[in-house]
């Protein structure tokens, strides 16, 4: 719960932004147009479930037109209200700019808790939600284009996109109105693993910024690294199996709604997953300690804290004991603005959320991409990849032949090396580069800048100045 005196999520990203302008020198009235948000539509409509008809809200805001279509997800949560929806379209706009993604900034959501209904009701509730947005041309592959959120996923997506085809039954393109389809219904590969694969590559540009370590007080690698959960959803799931799996990380607390695990030794992953999934609980898992105010574990000795629920547990009453000296924010806005300046005071580094989480709009533009081109990627080029790595292959097997025990192909490397690059490992490499080309503008203006103390106004400043671009290059 955050303080009464704790600005709200829509004026901490207004006050993040205000604290980077000043620091530019924009035309007269532009800073205003990339500040407020386009337009915010409100829709209430009623479904018949259980012998009544029962009314919803939803929303569906745009920020930011400089580019389009405009994207972002949709989330179904009780929480949902226009402030959230509108901060949330705000920073997708900053998102987009920053990891150059052709996008405006948008994000919608419904007032709907989906645990309270069954998969049929939900798939009724959507399509109702689908249809009002549609027919308002607030879903459309050329101009506007949602994706999961919180409480949303492939399931929801394929949903949208069938809707969007039985009212547009000659558009060629519609698979492109939402992303994060599964891969049956268009979808890509590695879009459910992007936000959180996105936080690996995070880390893994931060662990080679010499600078950045050093203002952190880290030193190494990530191996063996103490890191904090805080949410093991899809992302907070997906960050921590990679971190531990591939980077050696020591996954030391996990906390959840009912609590929280821990174990110096490292948790499995995996194995909590799984427990969450069969009995909806973290309570009773059997290989480490729990506490039951799981909130306490954000304070816990660590080297790397992982919020990736909700916005704003990281607030006022808890930032002055936040012990972790780098923070990277999966989720959207975990860190209220009062509590980013006690940290920044305090030396904490924080890798900001429109950096770190932008794993998922990246992947969700490949998969537009790919919609809009109808061919998967690694289609047309892999097997004559496979086979110019043959030629090499072949003259290194007789290379072999003639040197004999003086010299051999490592194991493995021929198997390694013949193989082609498949939609998944594209992927995956395009978002490698994304993520660090991304973190290089940032630390650029970060080191370069003596007005730059932090990762997120060196964020906000890079994506700022290509939004201002944009608007310019319009006639702006």
């Amino acid at each position: 719960m955050q303080p009464s005196n704790e600005p709200s999520f829509r004026e901490s990203v207004d006050i993040m932004f205000n604290r980077a302008v000043a620091l530019m020198d924009l035309p007269p009235g532009l800073e205003e147009k990339i500040r407020v948000c386009n337009a915010t539509y409100t829709v209430r409509f009623g479904v018949r479930l259980r012998g009544k008809i029962q009314t919803f809200t939803g929303y569906r805001s745009v920020h930011s037109e400089h580019m389009e279509p405009v994207k972002g997800g949709i989330r179904y949560s009780l929480g949902v209200n226009q402030d959230e929806v509108e901060a949330l379209a705000a920073l997708m706009t900053y998102k987009c700019a920053l990891v150059e993604a052709p996008f405006g900034g948008s994000k919608g959501g419904l007032c709907i808790d989906p645990r309270d209904y069954d998969e049929h009701e939900l798939e009724l509730i959507t399509r109702r939600f689908a249809y009002e947005l549609i027919k308002r041309d607030m879903i459309n592959p050329a101009q506007n284009v949602p994706a999961p959120d919180m409480g949303t996923g492939e399931r929801e997506m394929a949903w949208i996109a069938d809707q969007y085809k039985r009212m547009n039954t000659t558009d060629i393109n519609g698979v492109a109105c939402v992303t994060g389809k599964p891969t049956n219904a268009g979808g890509i590969q590695g879009r459910t693993e992007a936000t959180g694969r996105g936080v690996q590559y995070a880390l893994q540009a931060f662990f080679k910024d010499e600078k950045g370590m050093e203002k952190a007080g880290l030193s190494g690698t990530l191996q063996d690294k103490r890191v904090v959960v805080q949410g093991l959803g899809n992302v907070g799931y997906h960050a921590a199996k990679f971190l531990s799996e591939e980077d050696g990380c020591k996954i030391t607390a996990i906390i959840e709604r009912d609590g929280a695990l821990f174990d110096d030794a490292g948790l499995d992953v995996e194995s909590v997953h799984q427990w969450i999934a069969k009995h909806g609980t973290i309570t009773g898992y059997p290989n480490s300690k729990m506490e039951a105010k799981g909130a306490k574990l954000l304070e816990a000795e660590c080297d790397i804290l992982i919020p990736a629920a909700l916005e704003g547990v990281i607030n006022l009453s808890n930032a002055a004991r936040i012990k972790a000296p780098l923070i990277i924010e999966a989720a959207n806005g975990p860190v209220t603005a009062g509590a980013d300046e006690i940290l920044r005071e305090k030396g904490t580094v924080i890798i900001p959320d429109m950096y770190a989480n932008a794993g998922g709009v990246t992947v969700s533009y490949f998969e537009w991409v790919k919609n809009l081109s109808h061919i998967r990627f690694g289609r047309m080029q892999r097997r004559q990849e496979e086979a110019r790595h043959q030629l090499v292959v072949d003259e290194l097997e007789r290379l072999d032949r003639y040197l004999g025990d003086a010299w051999s192909m490592s194991p493995d490397f021929k198997k390694k090396y013949l193989r082609g690059a498949g939609e998944l490992e594209l992927v995956r490499s395009g978002l490698d580069d994304t993520m660090s080309t991304a973190y290089q503008s940032m630390a650029e203006v970060w080191h370069g800048r003596d007005d730059v103390s932090d990762l997120r106004t060196a964020a906000y400043l890079v994506s700022i100045n290509k939004v201002a671009a944009s608007y310019k290059a319009k006639g702006l």
